[in-house]
């Protein structure tokens, strides 16, 4: 029988708004004997946004230090996901019961994991992207843009957005990637300035973590 993953999506989502999270991706991978189906959530809108305003405000103190916890600086704590090693664990246990008494993983055992997306998260919705603009990502495209499937640049449109809405495009300022490591020239990419993609044609997008 065949994996119902749509199915498991929506399930997975009745599940993580009881939590107070939303479900970002679902992976299922291994072999016939080592299936792990894998969750990745994060805290939802509500809850990252005070998250986001406690963190910036402990950033902003007297001392003017960074969130300890996190070591990233305060315009980029909206790459964290809020959840907490409970908030997994209670998922996980609600989650796992009712995968089983609806039969979503038919066969043999199968592993369940939930996690957080991470800092390096996966970019796979419209509204990825139009959250995350003025990130740093990467992309890999299906079809070569410019003879390069691989960019890496900061996000300045998206799908969804006033500029792009028609064109369905992301755009990547190029110019605006990380800095090569002292005493290395930066690696040029094809085209140079910007580039724009096709949404259709992203193969895969990820957020490049900025410390």
């Amino acid at each position: 029988m065949a994996l119902r993953l749509d199915e498991i999506r929506a399930a997975a989502a009745r599940v993580a708004v009881s939590h107070g999270l939303d479900v970002v991706d679902i992976e299922f991978v291994g072999s016939a004997r080592d299936r792990v189906l894998r969750v990745f959530l994060e805290r939802c809108a509500e809850g990252r946004a005070r998250q986001q305003a406690d963190l910036t405000a402990a950033a902003a103190g007297q001392r003017g230090e960074r969130p300890a916890e996190t070591g990233l600086s305060p315009q980029n704590v909206l790459h964290l996901s809020g959840v907490t090693h409970e908030d997994l664990a209670a998922f996980s246990r609600d989650f796992g019961v009712l995968l089983d008494v609806e039969d979503l993983v038919p066969g043999a055992e199968y592993t369940l994991e939930a996690s957080s997306p991470g800092l390096d998260r996966k970019l796979t919705r419209p509204e990825d992207f139009e959250r995350f603009l003025g990130c740093l990502v990467k992309v890999q495209t299906f079809e070569p843009v410019r003879n390069n499937r691989h960019w890496q640049g900061r996000l300045v449109s998206a799908p969804g957005t006033e500029t792009e809405a028609a064109s369905k495009c992301i755009r990547l300022d190029l110019a605006a990637a990380n800095p090569a490591p002292a005493g290395k020239k930066p690696k040029r990419q094809a085209g140079g300035g910007a580039v724009e993609i096709a949404f259709a044609n992203i193969e895969r997008a990820q957020l490049v973590p900025e410390m």
